[in-house]
């Protein structure tokens, strides 16, 4: 991995920290509420509203967040929601001390965490390009990619464990901690001022972004091929059946964790990702590996060559998501980013969502593996479309693209002016 960024910028080493200790407490807490429902009601349904009540607030915020982002401080952003994020979760410490603990307290706390969560996200992700040199900006999507991906395969284990074994109210308590640490290292960081000139935050600017977006063909790529690679290939929801037919309950676990082990091999090999220009082009050629890997998936007639065939999968999606990062971050105006941060984050949401959906109805049709085998296809010929569709995008070169141009002097002459 190319860790210059890690060694370069010290504000990125404080993100970088509290973004590994936020993820272990954000895991307790998503193991520890759904096992707490459980535990409650005994209820399958009460279990998956958790969910449903949790959407709205992630959607309206995330969108609110990317204005407020524009238009405040980011960092007085970050903190302010990292703090509402550690009232939630000493609610539910509260909550889960009580003799007799409400099941409506841990729907509305839900709710208020995936808000705070979702206006917080873009403020951080706006944040981490004003920290890191313009030229590392591809390794600091890399390494966030491999912070995500290897506390997907470690927290989540490990959180289980401390909530079965010692229960949910030690879970959120370890939770409440870890919040308290992160808070530390965010407010240690200071990042230089952001530009003034974006409107305040209203419905307009929201407007406005998307209009923006909508300009940028070379954006809209980075959002369309994504969402079309999670609707016609993303298909979690198959994994138990998937499971069952081989026989073997016990894959199910190693099919949920295949993703993020290719993501996380992926990652820790990703030095090469610095030397490619043609960033559109590696988002179209990952989105193909991805939807090929999944097609694989549903043809192959062992629990190791679904395995294998998954983490395949995982390795491109991570590949795709480090060149998407690095066009938004090398290209979008600072004035802009906070609110495509939040149109990004919409379509990062609803597309897995959308892509289980469309798998269950395919199998209804067809069985699990036509469901696999057929959206993979899909996915191939609706990414192959786009990119015949979209030839900015598919053309996208971050040595003469005229916005990476103008960003890449901005940012050098604004280092001078701080040097001088």
């Amino acid at each position: 991995m190319d860790l210059s960024p890690l060694r370069d910028s010290r504000d990125f080493r404080l993100l970088f920290g509290s973004g590994v200790i936020g993820m272990f407490g954000t895991f307790l807490t998503l193991v520890a509420v759904p096992l707490q429902m459980k535990q409650l009601t005994g209820s399958y349904l009460a279990v998956g509203l958790v969910s449903v009540a949790e959407f709205v607030p992630m959607v309206v915020c995330g969108l609110w967040g990317g204005a407020i982002a524009d238009a405040m401080a980011r960092r007085k952003i970050i903190l302010l929601t990292e703090v509402g994020l550690c009232l939630t979760i000493t609610i539910l410490l509260v909550n889960a001390l009580l003799p007799d603990p409400q099941v409506w307290i841990l729907y509305v706390v839900g709710a208020l965490a995936a808000g705070f969560g979702s206006l917080q996200r873009p403020s951080l992700e706006s944040l981490m390009p004003r920290v890191v040199r313009h030229d590392q900006l591809t390794a600091a999507a890399a390494l966030a990619g491999f912070r995500w991906n290897l506390g997907a395969i470690v927290a989540p284990g490990l959180s289980g464990l401390i909530a079965a074994s010692y229960g949910v109210a030690t879970a959120y308590a370890i939770n409440v901690v870890t919040f308290l640490a992160s808070l530390v290292l965010l407010w240690l960081v200071k990042a230089p001022p952001q530009d003034r000139d974006a409107p305040p935050a209203s419905i307009s600017s929201l407007v406005d972004g998307v209009r923006y977006a909508v300009r940028r063909p070379d954006l809209m790529g980075t959002y369309l091929v994504d969402i079309a690679a999670m609707v016609f290939a993303f298909a979690t929801a198959l994994f138990p059946f998937l499971a069952d037919e081989f026989g073997v309950p016990g894959a199910l676990g190693l099919f949920y964790s295949a993703s993020a082990v290719g993501s996380l091999v992926a990652s820790v090999t990703s030095g090469w990702t610095a030397h490619v220009h043609r960033h559109g082009m590696g988002v179209i050629a990952a989105a193909v590996v991805w939807g090929a890997a999944v097609t694989l998936a549903g043809a192959m007639p062992s629990v190791w060559g679904v395995f294998i065939c998954l983490a395949l999968a995982g390795a491109a999606d991570m590949i795709s998501g480090v060149f998407r990062a690095t066009i938004w971050n090398q290209t979008i105006p600072d004035s802009y980013r906070g609110r495509l941060a939040g149109i990004e984050l919409l379509s990062y949401t609803s597309g897995p969502m959308m892509g289980n959906a469309r798998a269950s109805l395919m199998a209804d049709l067809g069985g699990t593996r036509f469901s696999l085998s057929a959206g993979g296809l899909l996915c191939v010929g609706a990414v192959a479309a786009m990119a015949a569709l979209l030839p900015k995008f598919r053309d996208y070169d971050a040595r003469t693209d005229e916005h990476a141009v103008r960003e890449r002097t901005r940012r050098e002459e604004l280092a001078k002016a701080v040097v001088s």
